[in-house]
């Protein structure tokens, strides 16, 4: 039964009468706030709205590739960029009221560095860099690149270069080509901010590094020149230079504190085109050496850096007779001249001392120079394949490896365990015989000369990589192989105790120089990890072997732990004793100090009570097998094979070109 209203008391009515009111109150308390949060909300989203804080970004020495009434599009780290225009303030004319307008570039933009500013994405400014200059590189490194009449100058900290030849890309200063003024430098400020890459042309000279006396250092104390002509002295800073004449024959010392060191080089030029200049301080195995060409002289902290700047082609007649007897015949002699044009090309393009100026040093380091006199038939050999260089099928200089002698089988480049080795597919392991180049050179189709490759070539590339097969192949001869009358086709090598300490420290050694080339066993996986001195050699095994048999892995066991010594230099490093003697197959001993001839052999090991105590190694061969066999060249030559052919037959794939004629 529902209670009715009336039967409340007056108590309770009031209270009723309360609480209604109370929330009355509460409700209108809400609505209020409800308002008032709701005007402080919007008013803050009009002030946001009334407040745009912008986003401005500096991209300094931009390549600018096209600019047109929409925007430009830049190159900047590597990548093309398109903006548009943005809106900047401007004051209308007799007012000062401002007004938002569109930016525009005052100036044609295009195929310039420029520093540009983003507001929100739009571009609102453009900064050209409009001072160049050009001129022949003579040096250049991370701080500084150093320009003929200009002297060294800096390289700021945010430069950027670009080749804009050919395809668009980033470049740095050690990308400059040494020599050649094939770059504009941008300046800001007397740094360079910018460099330019604008063409590439055929080079013709090449600035070799000459090594102080026997080759003993980079640097030298000092020089002392003369010359076969009268010759020219110049010296001094770019603004101030000065010259002296002096006379044929007339000897001048230059020290580190000369005074004819007050700008950064000194240049001794002959005053005929047929005059040498003579390095007294100097001694090569003819003597004291005569340079063609121009010699400089550049002061660094650690002593005299002295280039000689050179022809190509006359380089070549002091490299070639240093490479390759000059008695070889004279397509032998060709091949050589070629493949060293092609080494030191690729060096002309990529310099091995930018620092310096040089392009390549005169050592075994990159190629003998100026070490043997000049030779009439070696000489001949240059002038008459005058330019010509060895290329890959993609149109890349080829990397002309050759060395002395093959045991009568190649490698391949993965002997020295480089990232790029895997894709230098024209050097490939190979017989070196009269029937691989039989097979190599047929005319016959395609398919039988596929076939005369399988039967040939793979096979015992292949095959050699076994153990037992490759012990047959090395203690035999095979009278089809073209070095198989050479000295060095087959050898033996002979440690009756191996010195454990100088086989410890060996190991210590191409450690350091290379810490995943040595390997420590630890449980059962390889390691790197420093060598530890053990006291005795339980056993030593060719572990691996790579293309055409050549030792690539090679397991010494200590009483202690198993070290595994990985690509063919290394092995053939650590195994030679520096006292026993080459036994050359003629009957000839040869001294063998530092380096065995070469990693194609098998071992034989002595034992007593679980211990090494001798081991023979039985080989063939001298040098790292890659590329070109110079004595399997000569033999080539001999056969009637043209240079043309024995570099086809070792460069798989490859032409030559002349960089002359293909590059104008």
């Amino acid at each position: 039964m529902r209670k009715n209203k009336r039967n409340l008391n007056k108590s309770q009515r009031m209270q009723l009468k309360a609480m209604v009111c109370s929330l009355g109150l509460l409700l209108l308390i809400i609505l209020l706030l409800g308002q008032f949060f709701n005007i402080l909300f919007n008013r803050k989203e009009e002030q946001e709205k009334e407040i745009h804080i912008p986003v401005i970004e500096l991209h300094s020495n931009v390549w600018i590739m096209e600019a047109d009434e929409d925007g430009i599009l830049v190159y900047r780290d590597g990548n093309e960029e398109a903006y548009p225009y943005g809106m900047i303030s401007d004051t209308l004319e007799d007012s000062d009221a401002a007004v938002e307008v569109q930016y525009m570039p005052s100036e044609d933009v295009r195929e310039q560095i420029a520093d540009i500013v983003l507001t929100d994405g739009a571009v609102t400014d453009i900064q050209i860099k409009t001072e160049k200059i050009n001129g022949k590189i003579l040096s250049a490194d991370d701080s500084f690149v150093e320009v003929e009449g200009y002297g060294k100058l800096p390289l700021a900290p945010d430069y950027k270069g670009y080749r804009i030849y050919r395809t668009l890309a980033m470049c740095q200063s050690r990308d400059l080509l040494i020599g050649y003024d094939f770059a504009d430098l941008v300046l800001e400020d007397g740094e360079i901010c910018g460099l330019l890459m604008v063409k590439e042309q055929s080079m013709e000279y090449i600035r070799v590094l000459l090594k102080s006396a026997d080759y003993a250092g980079l640097l030298h104390e000092q020089v002392v020149l003369t010359g076969t002509s009268d010759f020219t002295i110049q010296y001094g800073t770019s603004g101030n230079l000065l010259q002296e004449r002096h006379k044929a024959g007339e000897e001048i010392a230059i020290s580190r504190d000369s005074g004819y060191f007050t700008g950064d080089r000194i240049i001794i030029t002959p005053d005929v085109l047929t005059g040498k200049t003579v390095l007294m301080s100097v001694t090569r195995s003819q003597g004291n050496p005569e340079y063609r060409g121009r010699i400089e002289l550049l002061l660094t902290e650690e002593g005299i850096a002295v280039v000689n700047e050179v022809l190509l082609e006359e380089y070549l007649y002091c490299v070639v007779p240093s490479e390759m007897p000059a008695s070889y015949p004279d397509e032998a002699l060709k091949a050589q001249a070629i493949c060293a044009r092609t080494y030191a090309y690729g060096h002309m393009l990529r310099a091995g001392y930018p620092e310096y100026g040089a392009h390549v040093d005169d050592s075994t380091s990159y190629q003998v120079y100026n070490n043997i006199l000049e030779q009439e038939s070696t000489t001949t050999a240059v002038k008459e394949t005058y330019g010509q260089l060895l290329y890959t099928c993609d149109g890349f200089l080829a990397g002309t490896y050759y060395y002395s002698t093959s045991c009568g089988v190649g490698s391949d480049a993965n002997v020295w365990k480089t990232e790029e080795a895997g894709a230098i597919n024209y050097l490939s392991a190979k017989g070196i015989n009269h029937s691989a180049m039989q097979a190599k050179l047929t005319t016959e189709t395609a398919a039988q000369t596929e076939e005369a490759a399988q039967a040939t070539e793979k096979p015992l590339s292949e095959h050699l990589q076994d153990e037992k097969e490759f012990e047959d192949f090395i203690t035999s001869k095979n009278a089809d192989d073209f070095e198989v009358a050479e000295g060095w086709y087959r050898w033996t090598y002979q440690v009756k105790k191996p010195d454990v300490e100088r086989i410890c420290s060996l190991l210590q050694k191409r450690y350091e120089a290379n810490q995943k080339l040595v390997l420590t066993l630890d449980g059962e996986e390889y390691i790197s990890k420093p060598i530890e001195k053990f006291e005795k050699i339980q056993d030593i095994y060719i572990a691996k072997r790579g293309a055409g048999g050549v030792a690539d892995e090679l397991h010494i066991v200590t009483e202690k732990t198993t070290y595994k010594v990985i690509t063919e230099h290394n092995i053939r490093y650590v195994l030679n004793n520096g006292e026993s003697k080459i036994l050359r197959q003629d009957g000839s001993e040869v001294d063998c100090p530092t380096i065995l001839p070469s990693a194609f052999f098998i071992i034989t090991v002595g034992r007593e009570k679980d211990n090494v105590v001798g081991y023979t190694l039985s080989g063939g061969g001298f040098g790292h097998g890659v590329g070109m066999s110079q004595n399997g060249a000569k033999q080539m030559a001999k056969s009637g094979y043209t240079a043309n052919d024995i570099l086809l037959f070792f460069y798989d794939d490859c032409l030559v070109k002349n960089v002359y004629e293909d590059t104008q």
